[in-house]
């Protein structure tokens, strides 16, 4: 608030009249300031610092390299590491979730229910995509799995209907679970999927694209033909995929539910491991993500985001046996102390596709354990 003496002097000022001759050309002074230039000593020429002061050794008042040979190295990435995607022959399965989709007597909301829904899932024959469609399972959707492995896509559906018969003893009705190849970065192998589907479905309502992989090498040297190939089945997939289903939901005038598998890759830079081009991928998902909410909003067509942070699946346990040190480092920088398992996906998927999130889109759920917000 003004104080008066201040406001009395400027309204003052303003009263005060001009003469007629002035009124029309008299411009307000322009006052010159005069200001010395500022420099500042560099870091390496800094000849106050005596090298004691372990405070000021961890400032930027220090000359480089002053604070040890640990400088920043926790915020850097390494290009020492280097880790390739691995052949398909090489993959390790992804086991069945045990005790997950059985009766149970717990009070839940209704709107969680996928009871007569159809529910495809991308990558859907391991890792991620695998636990996440046996959640859907559990909630009541049917599910047909999209893998570039169609003989493990098959085994993978048998398993989960075996598991849920054990699950569920004395049940009527079986959930139909399908399986279906596609390379989901061809657009052919994409429309060819999506007509398998509905004519084993007769109808998509819920859309989950998880198909996508990483690799670990700095942005140099990463092979082109390979970081094309990445981007294709991230970024492309996706896309495809979400313009099929959603093409789909608008000629049968009927709502639906997408949601696409980011990371927390797509909001921060990994350490230690390079990966600019995975990053930049997730990144472009996490925003087609939104803008696709906004095109497809007056057609009841919700999109979402997940974006899962360290995961403990089949593979990553692989790379982890392999190299013990990034576990070490990745969960020293995960609030909670650890890192994520697939199941921890179940809810969140389950919730976003369910019209217990209908006035939810364009949303980004983290699953991260805390990872993105220290």
């Amino acid at each position: 608030m003004f104080k008066q003496s201040v406001v009395r002097a400027f309204g003052a000022i303003n009263n005060t009249a001009l003469p007629t001759t002035l009124a029309a050309t008299a411009r307000p002074a322009m006052r010159c300031f005069a200001r010395p230039l500022s420099s500042t000593t560099m870091r390496s020429q800094n000849k106050d610092y005596d090298g004691k002061d372990p405070k000021i050794a961890a400032t930027t008042q220090a000359p480089q390299g002053a604070s040890g040979s640990q400088e920043g190295q926790f915020a850097r990435t390494d290009e020492s590491v280097q880790i390739e995607y691995p052949p398909d022959s090489e993959m390790p399965k992804q086991p069945i979730v045990q005790g997950r989709g059985g009766m149970h007597f717990k009070r839940t909301l209704a709107s969680f229910s996928l009871e007569n829904k159809v529910s495809m899932v991308t990558g859907g024959a391991r890792g991620l995509g695998l636990v996440m469609g046996q959640g859907l399972v559990a909630s009541g959707s049917d599910l047909a799995i999209v893998d570039l492995n169609k003989a493990e896509a098959e085994d993978q559906a048998g398993k989960l209907i075996e598991q849920f018969r054990k699950e569920n003893p004395g049940i009527e009705q079986m959930p139909n679970i399908t399986a279906h190849y596609a390379d989901v970065a061809n657009p052919d192998s994409v429309n060819e999927a999506l007509a398998e589907v509905l004519a084993k479905h007769q109808q998509i309502d819920n859309l989950v694209t998880s198909a996508g992989f990483t690799e670990n090498f700095d942005a140099i040297s990463y092979p082109f033909d390979r970081m094309k190939k990445l981007w294709g089945v991230n970024v492309d997939g996706t896309y495809l995929f979400a313009i099929g289903v959603a093409k789909h939901l608008m000629e049968r005038k009927a709502p639906g539910s997408i949601v696409m598998i980011g990371s927390m890759s797509g909001a921060i830079v990994n350490v230690p491991q390079p990966q600019a081009p995975y990053n930049a991928a997730k990144a472009a998902v996490r925003h087609l993500a939104a803008s696709l909410a906004v095109e497809w909003a007056a057609h009841d067509i919700r999109v979402n985001c997940i974006s899962p942070g360290y995961m403990l699946t089949a593979l990553t346990r692989k790379i982890l046996d392999e190299n013990p040190q990034l576990r070490d480092q990745w969960t020293s920088l995960i609030p909670v102390g650890k890192m994520g398992v697939p199941e921890d996906l179940m809810g969140a998927v389950t919730f976003l596709l369910s019209d217990a999130s209908k006035y939810v889109t364009g949303a980004e759920l983290r699953v991260d354990g805390g990872y993105t917000v220290t």
